[in-house]
């Protein structure tokens, strides 16, 4: 396995150029006797083999026509300059006193200070959650200490939106699945999708943290009066409600989705450690079955024929999709090793999902049009994505927070293998690692000296180069004041959509700290074992009676639809039809999830043509058990 295959382009070289290296390095060692490129250049069919001194002469010229290699902007040198930029636009978009936070609750974390085209100025609960998780970790590994008033504040601002009342419920109705808030902490009450199910288990991850840091220094009161109510809240929705559908991270599927899946199980596992320590058994014993039951159902997110993870159960597209590399990287335990139950970044799996989705972008942009199929590239959402940050759909765009998070997922990886010492090459990872090392083979090269330890730093420092290059993609679009936007340009490589994104710094600074070995404390993703069989948890349900007195013609009938699976979802084509026995009452009884905020309507159809109901929708509450009759008339 020559070194040469484990040269890294940086991002300011032609392909052209860069391919010829190998070349030109194995002629100017002697590797090989002969070598050759195009007319332009100045060494055309050099043979047989020359000496030394005619081999340095002709490459000479050679380094005159290709002298951008020398000398690049290059990983380490971005992130020096970037990161504490990155700290400042993250701390910049925090309320009050944030600069770019004007009108936010102390403690709450605008998405961006974009107010039109698009407009990002709410808090999410899953961006604020993973800015925060940025922010925990810094403050409990002892790296910046000064930032521990911001927990507080966060801690104060979501434990009151937690009992907020919001279109999405009450905190025990389905309203801890609400996406995003007002920034003054009031109820967002326009259209959106809802639930999104990934908020609470995010959520209570970083107040776990945060916890657990706090009972490592003997403030177990604080946990248990403070802390442990509202982590309680949001693992109970999670056990609860984790087998129903939901919206996926990018808010426009609505199905069972792998981000949230991975970081619901996550929730879980150290959820139930937390209860253990607190004394809260019965607690732990839930949250721990229904990881179990998690960690079985996210195994069927794998799609073993094409290599990849398929993101989401619905949505009609590929399924290759940014939300499986973020999933890999906010539920890394480098404890766990290489495992593929979990997904862990250096897993076979985890590597064969990433090549295939930054392979699906390679000849999808045009800034991307050229480079070597083993380089990096720029990605983004998913390659069907045609959402701009603009009111009409276009052509999707490259995202930072995606490229910095598959630089981040092969920093994991090699900081796991350095742990471990050793790499697998399976069947499965066999093409990822093919990109590097055309003729590795399948087997175990261990970090020893043996006769595969030359292997394993050419694995790792290939790896590492083809990290470094994703990051470089990102030095290059990044503008030279540092900010981070949304997106950026598929043509020109400009910053597009949201302004200064929370999230895009976020990730810059978490990419940083794996490029720079910071490694994350253990979570309890070690030698978990999937179950044989999945056991399905429907979550607690009510039997609910509709009723509607409802005058028709011959061949007309009355359906149901409404805002949740069991209604099926606002659909006048799989609305549900009633039964006329008892004309002209109208009737169907289901069983629909318990304490649940639900809003429907009634339909009539003849013919082919569709008639609504009347605004405004109608709306009930299903009880805790038990069951319910709703009597309705056609409005």
């Amino acid at each position: 396995m020559p070194t040469l295959d484990y040269v890294a382009r940086p991002y300011n070289v032609s392909p052209f150029q860069f391919s010829m290296l190998p070349n030109i390095l194995a002629y100017a060692t002697g590797i090989t006797s002969d070598f050759s490129i195009n007319s332009d250049s100045r060494c055309t069919h050099i043979h047989p083999k020359p000496s030394l001194k005619k081999r340095l002469l002709c490459l000479a010229g050679i380094f005159g026509l290709i002298g951008t290699i020398i000398q690049p902007e290059n990983a380490t040198t971005y992130f020096k300059t970037e990161s504490p930029i990155a700290k400042a636009g993250l701390l910049a978009n925090i309320g009050p006193n944030g600069v770019d936070s004007s009108g936010a609750k102390s403690g709450i974390v605008i998405a961006s200070p974009n107010t039109n085209d698009p407009n990002y100025l709410n808090t999410w609960v899953r961006d604020s959650s993973l800015v925060f998780k940025v922010i925990v970790d810094r403050v409990t590994s002892g790296r910046d200490p000064d930032l521990f008033g911001q927990i507080v504040n966060f801690t104060a601002a979501e434990a009151e939106l937690q009992q907020t009342t919001n279109p999405s419920g009450t905190v025990f109705t389905g309203g801890l699945g609400e996406p995003k808030f007002d920034i003054d902490g009031t109820a967002f009450t326009g259209s959106w999708g809802r639930p999104q199910r990934d908020g609470p288990a995010l959520r209570s991850t970083t107040w776990i943290a945060y916890a657990n840091w706090l009972l490592r220094l003997g403030n177990h009161t604080i946990v248990a009066d403070v802390l442990w109510p509202v982590i309680k809240l949001d693992l109970d929705y999670v056990a609860t409600w984790w087998n129903q559908t939901t919206f996926d991270l990018w808010e426009e599927v609505r199905s069972s989705s792998f981000f949230t899946s991975a970081v619901q199980h996550r929730a879980l596992r150290e959820g139930a450690a937390l209860a253990a320590q607190l004394g809260q058994t019965t607690s732990a014993d839930t949250y721990t079955t229904q990881a179990t039951n998690v960690l079985c159902f996210l195994q069927s997110y794998w799609n073993p024929t094409g290599g990849y993870i398929t993101a989401n159960t619905g949505g009609g597209r590929s399924g290759k999709d940014s939300n499986t590399i973020l999933a890999s990287i906010h539920t890394w335990d480098i404890d766990a090793g290489c495992d593929a139950a979990t997904f862990q970044p250096c897993s076979d799996k985890a590597l064969s999902n990433l090549k295939v989705y930054v392979d699906s972008f390679r000849s999808l942009y045009p800034i991307n049009q050229g480079i070597n199929a083993s380089f990096a590239v720029a990605v983004g959402r998913y390659p069907e994505d045609t959402y701009t940050g603009k009111p009409q759909p276009s052509f999707g765009n490259p995202w930072y927070l995606s490229t910095f998070a598959v630089a981040e997922q092969l920093y994991d990886a090699v900081l796991t293998w350095e742990s471990v010492g050793f790499i697998d090459v399976t069947d499965v990872s066999l093409d990822f690692f093919r990109q590097f090392a055309p003729n590795i083979r399948i087997g175990r090269y261990y970090n020893l000296r043996l006769t595969k330890e030359f292997e394993f730093w050419d694995i790792i420092r290939a790896v590492k180069q083809f990290a470094d290059g994703f990051i470089e993609i990102a030095a290059k679009y990044t503008p030279s004041d540092g900010s981070l936007a949304e997106q950026f340009d598929r043509q020109t490589g400009a910053p597009t959509s949201a302004r200064d994104l929370t999230w895009s710094y976020a990730s810059a600074l978490t990419a940083g700290d794996s490029f720079s070995g910071v490694k994350p404390v253990s979570w309890g993703a070690k030698g978990l074992v999937v179950p044989s069989t999945c056991t399905p948890f429907p979550g607690p349900i009510a039997s609910v009676t509709f009723d509607v007195q409802a005058f028709t013609r011959f061949g007309e009938n009355i359906y149901l639809t409404g805002s949740v699976d069991g209604l099926e979802i606002w659909s006048a084509n799989d609305a549900l039809l009633l039964s006329p026995e008892y004309y002209p009452i109208w009737t169907i009884t289901l069983d629909l999830p318990a304490s649940t905020y639900i809003e429907y309507k009634y339909i009539r159809k003849i013919d082919g043509r569709v008639q609504w109901e009347a605004d405004p929708n109608n709306k009930f509450t299903t009880p805790e058990n038990g069951s319910i009759t709703l009597h309705d008339e056609w409005r």
